[in-house]
């Protein structure tokens, strides 16, 4: 009899433990992030300024922003590959419209990007929840378009900084208390993001659907609109990263953007999203873009070609798949041995 009360206490030790691995995901980010930066402090002690960290602060800020979307469309066993293309449209039209008219309202200037943003959100995810066409498939597809159309719309031009109003450019430079207000703008949508995935159902339903989509069909969520929704808040969250890169750069051209997407998925994967769906944060994918672009200091301050960045991001990005994958199939095992015991009991 003892023996049978006690045989299913070592699966779910394991389990226990895959779990505690989850939680602590963010936390071992956080302290790599301060194991770097302390490294390269040591090398190089202009690192640590006031001015090196608002660097770091404000460089690390769209990719999280950018990665807060994402994050909510790859739990859901989906991704969003169009998210540097509609930065760079969303900037140049936004822009292009205070150029031509100078008395534009600054705030409507981000709410242009956030619709624009929102409208190819809409877009992939239609076609991704009524064609039943791969995420993959439909978001490299729209990259390719978008950029195409922004191509057109530039049509080789720039806008430059003085058609920009400096109170729309202030948020790129002015700080408080020494952050830089990019960076609090940032962490405002973070911690929204972040309370509303663990408070809302509806976010929460994502969660559901990318653990077990046919569980979470029986259980009467409606999959196609929530990663409809998902999809929508990607997009606007990149139309006004957009609008924020204009503010950041006060000019903007054709190849505003590039590249972004890559960037994002590898800071939102290593910041402990699964890339398989179903687990992982806005807060741990922003720690992920703080680690990718602190690595990517580090390796300007210790003089070391920056080619060497995107070999770390991929390495990174590598490793915290082979982790994900390692962690699911280890928390499955345990599930399975408890299940096990159980009958046997």
């Amino acid at each position: 009899m003892t023996a049978q009360a006690t045989a299913p206490a070592l699966p779910t030790e394991r389990f226990a433990r895959g779990a505690a691995l989850l939680r602590a995901r963010e936390l071992g980010i956080a302290i790599a992030v301060l194991l770097v930066f302390a490294a390269t402090t040591i090398s190089n002690h202009a690192f640590a300024n006031a001015h090196s960290i608002q660097q770091l602060l404000t460089g690390a800020s769209l990719i999280a922003l950018l990665g807060v979307g994402e994050t909510m469309v790859v739990v859901t066993r989906n991704v969003d590959l169009s998210v540097g293309s509609v930065v760079g449209l969303s900037a140049y039209v936004v822009g292009d419209v205070f150029k031509h008219h100078s008395g534009f309202p600054v705030l409507l200037g981000y709410v242009l990007g956030i619709a624009i943003g929102a409208a190819v959100g809409a877009v992939n995810g239609a076609i991704t929840t009524v064609t039943r066409v791969p995420s993959l498939v439909v978001t490299l597809a729209m990259l390719y378009v978008v950029r195409g159309v922004d191509g057109v719309v530039v049509d080789g031009r720039t806008i430059d900084p003085g058609a920009i109003p400096k109170s729309y450019t202030e948020v790129g430079y002015r700080t408080f208390l020494g952050v830089p207000w990019l960076a609090l703008i940032v962490a405002v949508v973070v911690a929204a993001a972040g309370y509303a995935m663990r408070s809302f159902r509806a976010s929460r339903d994502l969660y559901a659907i990318g653990s077990n989509p046919e569980a979470a069909a029986l259980a009467g969520i409606p999959a196609g609109r929530r990663v409809f929704s998902a999809f929508v808040i990607s997009g606007a969250l990149a139309g006004l990263a957009g609008s924020l890169f204009l503010a950041l750069h006060a000019q903007v051209d054709v190849t505003g953007g590039n590249g972004y997407e890559l960037t994002v998925v590898s800071a939102v994967v290593v910041g402990g999203v699964a890339i398989f769906g179903g687990s992982g944060t806005v807060l741990g994918a922003a720690l992920g873009a703080l680690l990718l672009n602190t690595i990517n200091q580090a390796l300007v301050a210790a003089k070391i070609s920056s080619f060497w960045n995107e070999a770390v991001a991929g390495g990174l990005l590598l490793a915290a798949i082979a982790f994900d994958r390692w962690l699911g199939l280890r928390v499955a095992r345990s599930l399975q041995s408890v299940q096990g015991a159980h009958r046997d009991a």
